[in-house]
């Protein structure tokens, strides 16, 4: 039977009415590039190249490495090494996640200044004379260290799947032919786990030109603290969107790069076979010495930093549990699920759009939508301030009413922008759950009668709830986390966790700031664990 196409119907006019409107940032920006610069530009561009360029590839650099070298290894050990607490390991390992890195940098000032913990015990126990902080964070090998041990787990969990997968055919072969385990390593299983590695260090990557609280409170000049001088110190618009495309360029560049280094080499056997080799037990050094290093990692990553947010805590709860930190809480939550459920369902419009029309080609163009996730929060957030505040301004000039400006000045570009920047995660999720069940069952339907709506009402909906599930509660984690979206976006004198805690830690309320960052971790640590029940599942 021939294929029938359907090039226009309901679904794809709302699919490209939301492609425009997730695209419009990115083209609000490269219009930007091509018009003449302001008087405050010319105080701005000389520091692009000493100072916002220079800083920002430094981090970037140093983040690479160091993700790569601790969670590749990381994930070697867990997938290749059997030894006691491997099991506990896997999942504490992946805890750093939940952490936004600039509440790890909270915390670990906090354990090395002159009254902390670590401080104290070397004065007060070993009886050093040490003044100041123990270790100085406050500078750019400080933002690498803090970066790379939040972010690690990007590159852990890329690459323990693929280490996971990867075919016992070739690494018995290997072994066969005399390589030692760590010549396999080199030779077989990191060739082959380049994409999953490569894929991990990206998403890290963007994790790193997306932040503005850890650079902000180390005083790291990076293209996002440019952003945010730019407009909320300068004032100038047109500078912020000029910044914003340039970091916007440099992000493309990287995955350019990426992708065109792999070429078209092949990373796969060619066999297809893929269980995963049998895990060798360790004794004697070995086995301590793994034991040693996955327990260090852990404490550092996690333990420590967590440990130091529950003291404070403790200690600060009283002033800071009231009712005004309860409404933070609710509207915290309340914006997080509303938007998680709009991202959701317009990922579903995207997606079913795909189904109906029957052009093979609409799933490419549908995941246009998914690559605001490449994009940091305050390029977002400037790409669209931009165009919402002239649309604004024309609905008042139309209407000829003098007054405040309705879509800026509430939620609605917040959530808009939440919209852009989170469609991937909600994408993806729903994605996996229309490719689980097929095409077919949707045809039957409506060989039977049913409307394409009740098709999906019906039929899909039900089959791929666990995957709806699955997208909600991972934008809902994301919204929640999220810092320079919210600072630059939000209405005036509207707070969410993640931007209270930003702002008593800014100043100087470190320790009261911890109340708020433990809800928004504990938060995290619920997909987290999800994620690696999924991982060990499936593999």
């Amino acid at each position: 039977m021939k294929t029938r196409y359907i090039w226009w119907n309901g679904w794809v006019g709302a699919a490209t009415v939301l492609l425009i409107l997730v695209c419009m940032p990115v083209f609000t920006l490269l219009a930007h590039l091509v018009t003449s610069a302001s008087d405050q530009w010319q105080l701005v561009a000389p520091k692009i190249v000493d100072s916002y360029l220079k800083d920002t590839l430094l981090l970037l650099g140093g983040v690479a490495l160091c993700t790569f070298l601790i969670g590749t290894s990381a994930a070697w050990i867990m997938s290749s090494y059997e030894f006691p607490g491997r099991k506990y390991m896997e999942w504490l390992l992946i805890l750093p996640m939940a952490f936004p890195s600039y509440m790890m940098a909270y915390s670990y000032i906090g354990l090395l200044e002159y009254t902390g913990p670590i401080h104290s015990f070397f004065r007060n126990k070993a009886g050093w004379q040490l003044s100041g902080p123990l270790i100085d964070l406050m500078n750019l090998p400080g933002g690498v260290f803090i970066f790379s041990i939040t972010l690690f787990p990007y590159v852990y969990l890329f690459a323990r799947t693929s280490f996971l997968s990867s075919s016992k055919e070739v690494q018995e072969a290997a072994s066969l032919l005399g390589s030692s385990p760590w010549r396999t390593f080199f030779s077989v299983a990191l060739p082959m786990a380049r994409p999953a590695i490569a894929g991990g260090i990206a998403l890290a990557s963007m994790e790193v030109l997306n932040d503005y609280g850890t650079v902000r409170y180390f005083g790291l000049n990076t293209f996002t603290t440019g952003i945010f001088r730019a407009w909320l110190t300068l004032g100038d618009l047109d500078s912020a969107i000029k910044l914003a495309s340039i970091l916007t360029l440099i992000v493309l560049l990287l995955l350019w790069a990426e992708y065109f280094q792999r070429g078209d080499k092949r990373w796969t056997s060619k066999s297809g076979r893929t269980a995963p080799a049998a895990r060798l037990a360790l004794s004697g050094a070995g086995k301590w010495s793994v034991v040693a290093f996955c327990t260090v990692i852990a404490c550092i990553a996690f333990v420590l930093p967590f440990g130091q947010l529950v003291y404070w805590a403790v200690r600060t709860a009283h002033k800071v549990l009231d009712h005004t930190f309860g409404l933070i809480v609710m509207k915290s939550f309340l914006l997080a699920s509303f938007s998680s459920l709009l991202i959701v369902m317009l990922a579903i419009v995207l997606l079913y759009t795909v189904r109906v029309s029957g052009i093979y080609r609409m799933r490419y163009i549908t995941r246009i939508a998914s690559l605001g996730y490449a994009i940091p929060g305050a390029v977002i957030a400037v790409g669209i301030m931009a165009p919402v505040i002239g649309f604004d301004k024309w609905l008042l000039h139309i209407s000829g009413q003098h007054g405040p400006l309705l879509l800026s000045s509430g939620l609605f570009m917040l959530i808009f922008a939440y919209a852009v920047r989170f469609m991937a995660v909600g994408y993806n999720a729903i994605d996996g759950g229309f490719q689980k069940t097929g095409q077919d069952v949707n045809d039957a339907a409506r060989t039977l009668g049913c409307s394409s709506w009740q098709a999906l009402w019906r039929v899909d909906l039900p089959l791929i709830r666990k995957s709806i599930s699955a997208g909600l509660l991972l934008v809902f984690v994301d919204v929640i986390k999220e810092l320079p979206l919210t600072l630059i976006l939000r209405p005036f004198n509207f707070h969410t966790l993640a931007t209270k805690a930003f702002d008593m830690a800014t100043n100087e309320q470190i320790a009261e700031s911890a109340n708020a960052s433990l809800i928004v971790i504990l938060t995290g640590i619920l997909p987290i664990v999800l994620l690696n029940r999924i991982i060990r599942n499936n593999t």
